[in-house]
């Protein structure tokens, strides 16, 4: 796992080509040209963007040059909320293997030593245990409950929402 570069964007689109199917259950419903390199090389430009500026860091999860997961530490909040969010996916042909959450588990510990964060969120649909389980592994905890979170696979869904708090 290491941070994505512009380079990358060929290998995540074909990662998002290869899995459309299989993550058309778990993320928003998305124009033709998201999958494109065009359309990668611009959102990974714009996430090294902000992760300049200290808002977020976008990472990769590589076997050899395939991309097989992609997870996003977001929205950085300095001052007082020193938090931040995570989102996150591994290809289908590896998934249950472990990799999430030996990746989540990196990403909060980078989290704590190197960014200073206090706390990370995250969230998943109601139905999704395995997202669960990765975050339950990484020491995150369900706080609540958000109806009608965010628009998944067309439709408005329920969330779980977790947190895992850095400093205690």
């Amino acid at each position: 796992m290491r941070t994505l570069r512009s380079s990358d964007a060929s290998a995540l689109a074909a990662a998002y080509v290869r899995n459309r199917a299989y993550l058309s259950s778990w993320e928003p419903v998305r124009p033709e040209e998201y999958y494109t390199e065009k359309w990668q090389a611009a959102d990974i430009a714009s996430r090294l963007v902000a992760a300049d500026a200290g808002e977020g860091l976008p990472f990769g999860l590589f076997a050899g040059d395939a991309l097989v997961g992609r997870f996003n530490l977001a929205g950085i909040v300095r001052g007082p909320f020193q938090s931040a969010g995570l989102g996150y996916w591994v290809d289908g042909a590896y998934a249950g293997r472990g990799l999430a959450s030996a990746a989540v588990q990196i990403i909060v510990e980078t989290a704590h030593d190197v960014l200073g964060l206090h706390r990370i969120e995250a969230s998943t649909l109601l139905h999704n245990a395995g997202s669960q389980r990765v975050l339950w592994k990484a020491g995150f905890r369900q706080i609540g409950m958000a109806p009608r979170y965010l628009k998944i696979a067309g439709k408005w869904q329920d969330h779980n929402l977790y947190q895992v708090v850095l400093h205690e």
